[in-house]
């Protein structure tokens, strides 16, 4: 095969996470050349909703796949719509990161040791709407930036403390920032949070080949819950989602043990349901879980307004 082109966006951490990747192809014998893609997420300023919401940042890099400019592309799985995509294809989900949320805080703090009136940020209706209900008595502020400019909005005072994804602060070697690991018992992560997808064209035979030797079953298993759940959900309801599946071991196989939350971002409501299911099945089990918090009560919530991004890693 010639040299595979890999679409990249310019932020620090796309670039880390397609460097990753790149090195594990060439270890498997294969050339690869970084392409930078700029997409209209890192150059605007705006809250995500306001430009286009999830897709903003793989649109430009899909755009190039389908004009044969790059070969494939290197996703935070979160990032991308749960709506299929007929012509392109998830060649590989590799190996999940630690998929959960981390507080960085002043002075080492931790979630529990904020004294009420604290000031946290995020860009999340998700972590909004958890942190809301966990009745802290703090205050959370909706923000946007790099991993850099969040953290320093922390080391400036100008916040107590910021929410981030666990797995873009590993990739980056920034994990010495971190205060507490947040239990998902707490805050549940994204549907997908801490998963790479590696996307090409579906007509690309060559490259699928070449792909598919970094895909993680397990990994790939419990993504597919995730999003599944997360696609029944928004037919159905706008609150703000949060989801996390692990394989278990049933009485005879393999499971997927699944659990989900939906509420309301100033924290009045929140839905909390679990299931497991078939390890074969993953996407029939979100879609079940699903349908369980759309009858349980789901489909009667609403996002706030003008909600911010639930992508702390897309600029970096």
């Amino acid at each position: 095969m010639t040299t595979l082109r890999l679409g990249t966006r310019r932020s620090g951490l796309a670039t880390t996470q397609s460097r990753w990747v790149a090195d594990r192809l060439t270890e498997l014998g294969h050339t690869v050349e970084l392409v930078e893609i700029t997409t209209d997420g890192d150059v605007s300023g705006e809250l995500l909703t306001a430009i286009g919401g999830t897709g903003v940042f793989a649109s430009a890099i899909r755009h190039a796949l389908r004009e044969g400019r790059i070969d494939l592309a290197v996703h935070s799985l979160k990032d991308l719509p749960t709506a299929p995509e007929p012509d392109l294809v998830v060649a590989a989900v590799p190996v999940r990161e630690d998929s959960r949320d981390v507080l960085v805080a002043r002075d080492g703090l931790t979630l529990g040791e904020l004294p009420s009136g604290s000031v946290v940020g995020t860009g999340s209706p998700r972590r909004t709407a958890q942190l809301a209900a966990l009745g802290l008595g703090i205050e959370i502020r909706p923000i946007r930036g790099n991993v850099d400019t969040r953290i320093g909005l922390v080391t400036s005072g100008a916040l107590d403390a910021v929410v981030l994804a666990r797995a873009g602060l590993t990739r980056l070697g920034r994990l010495d920032d971190v205060t507490e690991v947040l239990d998902p018992i707490q805050v549940l992560p994204a549907p997908g949070q801490g998963a790479l997808a590696i996307e090409c064209r579906a007509d690309r035979a060559d490259v699928i080949a070449a792909v598919t030797a970094l895909d993680d079953a397990d990994s790939r298993a419990c993504v597919v819950a995730e999003r599944s759940l997360l696609a029944r959900l928004e037919a159905g309801c706008t609150a703000p989602v949060g989801a996390l599946a692990e394989v278990v071991e049933g009485d005879e196989a393999l499971e997927l043990s699944l659990r989900a939350f939906a509420g309301s971002e100033d924290g009045r409501v929140e839905l909390r349901r679990s299931l497991v299911g078939p390890y074969s099945e993953p996407e029939a089990l979100g879609a079940r879980l699903a349908e369980i918090l759309l009858e349980d009560g789901a489909a009667d919530l609403e996002a706030a307004p003008t909600p911010a991004s639930d992508h702390p890693e897309h600029v970096s």
